[in-house]
């Protein structure tokens, strides 16, 4: 006899609930990359999803709240993309294709901005516990990938391997991706192959 216990179907409204935020925390995800923080207001994302603000704060009770949720969302995007790598591939291009995934995520206008550091959002996203989870797990991931190519000599050791950790997330921000999208020269592809062959190779003459 099969004693497993069957989880209830949500309710309509729950799902309803649910489908509201997600649709929520992508809004603001697209206007946090596009204005960033500090320029996005609430009127704004109650607008882009069609609802009153009012309703909007029944789901999120801050413009900083908001704004967090969609930094977990990323971060779990994230882990999603790291954990889809082969377990057994080469750190290097473990590294290289998480830069490369992370610059592809912001052309594309879906990489919200990281907070200033004197930004009300980010002492929110220090007091969130889902989010220092994530990001814990992705630098851990992140750096473990790091040491084990300054190991086998693919990755220079010349840096420590945190100094690599965050040039890799700054890739993520990268405003040269902007600069050279906006002078409409070269596509998407081409500018993610520059960015990365400057980020691993550098730029002295070989």
């Amino acid at each position: 006899m099969n004693s497993a216990v069957v989880a209830p179907k949500p309710s309509f409204k729950e799902q309803m609930l649910v489908a509201r935020e997600e649709a929520i925390v992508q809004a603001v995800n697209r206007l946090l990359a596009e204005k960033g923080f500090e320029a996005m207001t609430v009127d704004e994302v109650a607008a882009a999803v069609g609802i009153a603000k009012a309703s909007l704060y029944k789901h999120f009770p801050s413009k900083e709240d908001l704004a967090a949720a969609a930094m977990v969302r990323i971060m779990k995007r994230t882990q999603d993309f790291m954990a889809a790598l082969p377990a057994d591939g080469d750190p290097l291009d473990q590294l290289k294709a998480v830069a490369r995934w992370a610059m592809e995520v912001q052309l594309a206008g879906e990489m919200p901005s990281l907070p200033h550091q004197s930004s009300s959002l980010r002492t929110t996203l220090m007091a969130n516990r889902a989010y220092i989870d994530r990001l814990m797990g992705v630098s851990d991931t992140l750096g473990g990938w790091i040491k084990a190519a300054q190991a086998n000599g693919t990755l220079s050791s010349k840096l420590p391997a945190i100094a690599v950790l965050y040039t890799l997330f700054a890739r993520a921000c990268d405003p040269v991706l902007e600069f050279l999208k906006a002078g409409d020269k070269y596509s998407d592809a081409q500018i993610v192959d520059m960015v990365l062959e400057s980020c691993f190779a550098g730029l002295s003459a070989r």
